[in-house]
């Protein structure tokens, strides 16, 4: 007896032989069942070998327990203890699956099935499997007859004696026996129907590619022919209620359990369409209608039950087409929306466990390999293979996808599947989910061979093994590509030049031979840079391949690495910091602003690598940017080269700015895209207009300094007006500004006009002066007398003009003026000058309302340009700019005098503030704010993708869907785009109608 307070030896001996629970199993080892095998050596040890000792013993002893009577029980330990290979498959089984124990408790002579131990069970095959379910005559023997099955698959796979794909083609040959034996009890349980049809049952996804998991749906598509002379209208009709029953008899749940779901989805229009159909409506269908996805799916596709040689025909008649998808025309826009991982309907909670779907899952092994195919297996039958592995390795071989990379994906696969399989082996259910459960994971680590310390162990080598899957799979594409131009391994099998130009084409690439010129030019030699760059290159093809114009993302490519190709920086900067090198093939793929911004200096690449995520990104302040463009005047030879360093410093952050939008409206692999698009176009808006008032408070400095020196005979001031007054300006918008100058005490007035016009005239000439920064355009025309008046006013001289000759649109032109430069103090007279012109005391009267109303009339019939669809045009057009504008300026002259929230330059804060004071609903305000952000995007998405401003969206089919991602949308879906925005327009002008024009 042992004392009290101290453990037994058997206690000790179990924890040391792996159980977690060792009083617990203590316990069942004195029970009266294992009295005759309880001190036998072998015993602990077969136990401890097992996934989960605790497991194993509790199902030996229910199992022993369930036995009819004492010889069988007898003769059931006698096996375990003399017969070591049924000792381990019986105890492998019973410590990886609770399921499969509770199975045998209720079976209790279905051990027998494991004792056996002949050549043929090693690797059984459908014929087999057949006998071992031959006598099943209904669902629940069928169930039985499975699960028996299911054993000897689950002892090999436990015991090491099958490897994963031995076991995933065994599990989906047993699958194949299942569906032969339920369509024959189907057929039983109908003859009149069976009589009249011929069926085909097509196994899809895993079953079809002989890969299939111990629990997933049974994907099947079936084919159905009239037999003999029957009618075809009615075999179909029997063939469909043949295919149903054969379903149900799989699929429903019974005393013994289900199968597994039988999932005829994949068929002709889905759900929606008929679950049985004749071939010659399959192949109408695939010729017609068919999408990319569908024809991908058929690379798994093959006969398994029912009419075989009708199942052939089918296969037969189809494998033409699905060889030809990739040249189908919306092949390249089909391939870019499936290569992005859709991981939206993943709850937040469980991505980071996904062994499927999430990043580094299995899909994306999977989904690389079937691309592949498809690109390359029209001109090469060896890859024609429906199982994931055995393609991988026929691409290797065929040099489609690099030896190295093709090994360690293979390794990779395997871990994962097994993982999987494991898990979903405990319980016999249907799952992807890496458990929380720390038991959980030490019974899956160990039945993997992990015994050290199985969590972390476990935990380490599924994080390694998706790492490398989410490393490779991109890169499946386009290493091949480099070896093929670099040629750096003789005796390495290569991609031809024309399955190279296949695969560029398939990506997207318009100009393949020009692709790989490129390719060729920065992949190949020996140098450092080369070495970089073809490590680098296989990431950036696959963000340029995910743009609409991936040509020019290569190509830009490689001419910021022939500016930067030999300055260290460079190359390090994009090797070591993720960010950077996502950052910059978004940058130079979008459009041709930001890449022109960037060739003109190229060392600004580094701000896209600063800090964590790429913070050299944000925007800066306008103090920060006055600070550095005023030292750099500052330190200047004369005004031309002070201009032009502050040109210099607008050109940088013009691309900073730019860069920042297209990475946020893109959205990175860590960073998804920004959902407020309000907030972009706030941030572009505000950044652009700080940094064009910096540029002017520099250009002003540098103007005064080279004709005066430190001061000026008259106090200058400049007014932001229009978009720059507001803090809307765009990437192309000129700087609408007025000049207000007074002259200082002594100065003769025609002294301090002619140093004001000479300021304003150099500053103009100065920014836009040739060079390889981009002008600034100043635009005076918003002053008194528009274009007729003088460029420069003092301020009395503004003062009598307001006073005697101000007209209705000048005082809403006026709601937009901020100073922006300049005297501080004279511009804050200017201001309190116009505040009674711009927020008139008791509001516009009725005659002032119609002018302005007929104004807006006028300018929509005589400024839209000719030819130009007016519902898209987002400045001129119906719910544009213009209206919302128009609309909001209207209410700050009627009531900015009594609502101070309506006093500001800026139209959403107007807008907001009209619905706070009560003058709108929040709906109709919501729906203009919507339509006025959602134009402003569009103009900003214009000129980043064209390179010159524009209103209307552009015509050119890649310039469309540059705009189109810039604005979220994925590729083939302009359509969706344009509707949008016309639906947008048109609600926001039905709001116009009403407030604007009074109903």
């Amino acid at each position: 007896m042992t004392a009290p307070g101290r453990r037994s030896s058997t206690f000790t001996r179990l924890l040391r032989h792996g159980f977690t629970h060792p009083s617990a199993a203590e316990r069942l080892l004195e029970s009266p069942e294992l009295a005759p095998i309880r001190n036998d050596p072998v015993l602990l040890e077969a136990l401890g070998a097992t996934a989960d000792p605790d497991l194993t013993l509790d199902g030996l002893v229910k199992l022993v327990e369930a036995q009819p009577d004492p010889t069988s029980q007898r003769e059931l330990l006698d096996t375990v203890i003399a017969a070591k290979p049924l000792r381990d498959r019986l105890l492998g089984v019973l410590g990886a699956s609770a399921a499969l124990a509770d199975h045998l408790a209720r079976h209790p002579g279905d051990w027998q099935a494991l004792a056996m131990y002949e050549p043929r069970d090693l690797h059984p095959e459908v014929e087999e499997f057949e006998q071992g379910l031959a006598g099943a005559t209904d669902p629940v023997s069928l169930r039985v007859a499975y699960r028996r099955c299911l054993l000897s698959i689950a002892a090999r796979d436990v015991c090491g004696t099958t490897d994963l794909a031995q076991t995933a083609a065994e599990l989906a040959d047993l699958a194949t026996a299942t569906l032969r034996a339920a369509l024959a009890i189907a057929r039983a349980a109908a003859p009149e129907d069976a009589s009249q049809c011929r069926l085909a049952v097509i196994a899809m996804g895993k079953c079809g590619g002989h890969e299939l998991n111990y629990v997933s749906d049974v994907d099947v598509i079936f084919v159905g022919e009239a037999a003999g002379d029957a009618d075809e209208a009615k075999a179909l009709r029997s063939a469909t209620k043949l295919a149903s029953h054969m379903m149900r008899i799989c699929s429903e749940t019974t005393v013994e359990g289900s199968i597994w779901p039988v999932d005829a989805n994949l068929r002709p229009e889905g759900r929606n369409g008929p679950l049985v159909r004749t071939l010659s409506s399959h192949l109408a269908y695939y010729r017609r209608w068919a999408k990319t996805w569908e024809f991908q799916a058929l690379l798994k596709a093959r006969p398994v039950a029912g009419d075989i040689e009708l199942g052939e025909e089918y296969v037969a008649a189809l494998e033409p087409m699905v060889w030809k998808a990739a040249e189908r025309d919306n092949f390249v826009a089909d391939v870019q929306k499936m290569r992005r991982r859709v991981v939206e309907n993943i709850p937040v909670s469980e991505l980071d466990r996904q062994l499927k779907l999430g990043p580094g899952g299995l899909r994306d092994v999977e989904f690389a390999v079937q691309l592949l195919q498809l690109v390359h297996g029209r001109d090469d039958a060896s890859l024609r293979s429906g199982t994931t592995l055995d393609a991988l390795q026929a691409l290797a071989a065929g040099g489609y996808v690099g030896r190295a990379d093709a090994a360690q994906l293979d390794t990779a696969y395997r871990f994962l599947r097994s993982m999987e399989h494991r898990i979903q082996l405990y319980r016999l259910r249907r799952t992807h989910l890496v458990p929380e459960d720390e038991a959980d994971l030490r019974r899956i680590g160990r039945s993997l061979g992990l015994r050290v310390d199985p969590v972390a162990e476990l935990n380490r080598e599924w994080r390694r093994h998706s790492s490398v899957v989410r490393r490779l799979h991109e890169k499946l594409f386009y290493r091949p590509l480099l070896d093929a131009v670099a040629q750096l391994a003789p005796g390495e099998a290569r991609l031809s030049a024309g399955a190279a130009r296949e695969r560029l084409i398939a990506l997207g690439y318009a100009d393949p031979a020009a692709a790989l010129r490129h390719l060729e030019a920065l992949a190949s030699g020996v140098t450092r840079k080369a070495a970089i760059q073809r490590t680098l290159l296989p990431v950036l093809l696959g963000w340029f391949a995910d743009s609409a114009d991936p040509d020019a993302g290569l190509l830009n490519f490689r001419k910021v690495s022939d500016a930067l190709g030999k300055t260290p920086w460079y190359l390090r900067l994009l090797r070591d910091e993720g960010a950077a090198a996502e950052n910059l093939a978004r940058v130079l793929s979008a459009g041709r602003l930001a890449p022109d911004l960037l060739m003109r200096a190229p060392e600004a690449v580094a701000l896209l690598g600063d800090g964590d995520g790429g913070t050299g990104l944000e925007p800066r302040s306008r103090a920060h940017l006055e600070q550095e463009i005023l030292a750099a005047v500052g330190r200047a030879d004369g005004g031309v080269q002070a201009v032009t360093a502050a040109r210099g410093v607008r050109r940088r952050e013009l691309f900073r700015t730019a860069a920042a939008d297209i990475v946020d409206s893109y959205g990175t692999e860590t960073k998804p895209a920004e959902a407020d698009q309000g907030a972009l176009v706030d941030r572009v808006g505000g950044a652009v207009s700080d940094l064009t008032a910096a540029t002017l408070s520099g250009t002003l400095r540098a103007v005064v300094r080279e004709g005066w020196g430190d001061t000026l005979p008259t106090r200058f001031a400049i007014i932001g007006m229009g978009r720059f007054g507001g803090h809307e300006l765009g990437y192309g918008s000129d700087a609408d500004v007025l000049f207000v100058h007074e002259p200082r005490d002594g100065v003769d007035e025609y002294e301090a006009a002619a140093a004001a016009n000479r300021v304003v005239s150099e500053m103009r000439r100065l920014l836009q002066v040739p060079s390889a920064d981009p002008p600034l355009l100043i635009d005076a025309d918003l002053r008194p007398e528009g274009k007729t008046g003088p460029l420069v006013r003092t301020l009395n001289s503004y003062a009598a003009y307001y006073r005697r000759w101000s007209l209705v649109w000048e005082s809403q032109a006026l709601l937009r003026a901020e100073p922006v430069a300049g005297d501080a103090e004279l511009a804050g007279r200017f201001i309190e000058l116009i505040d009674p012109l711009r927020y008139p005391a008791e509001g516009l009267g009725d005659d002032a309302v119609r002018e302005i109303r007929r104004l807006k009339a006028r300018m929509e019939s005589e400024r839209l340009p000719r030819g130009s669809d007016p519902k898209l045009h987002s400045k001129l057009g119906p719910g544009g700019l213009s209206d919302v504008e128009w609309t909001v300026q209207l209410l700050q002259l009627q009531h900015g005098w009594v609502e101070p929230g309506l006093r500001t330059t800026r139209t959403r804060e107007a807008l907001a503030a009209a619905c706070a004071a009560g003058l709108i609903p929040a709906e109709e305000a919501a729906i203009l704010d919507e339509a006025w952000v959602l134009a402003t995007r569009v103009r900003n998405a214009v000129m980043l993708v064209r390179g010159r401003a524009g209103d209307t969206f552009p015509s050119d089919a890649r310039e469309l869907a540059a705009v189109g991602r810039y604005l979220g949308y994925e590729p083939g879906h302009v359509g969706d785009m344009l509707d949008a925005y016309r639906r947008t327009a048109r609600r926001a002008r039905g709001v116009v109608e009403e407030l604007f024009y009074g109903g």
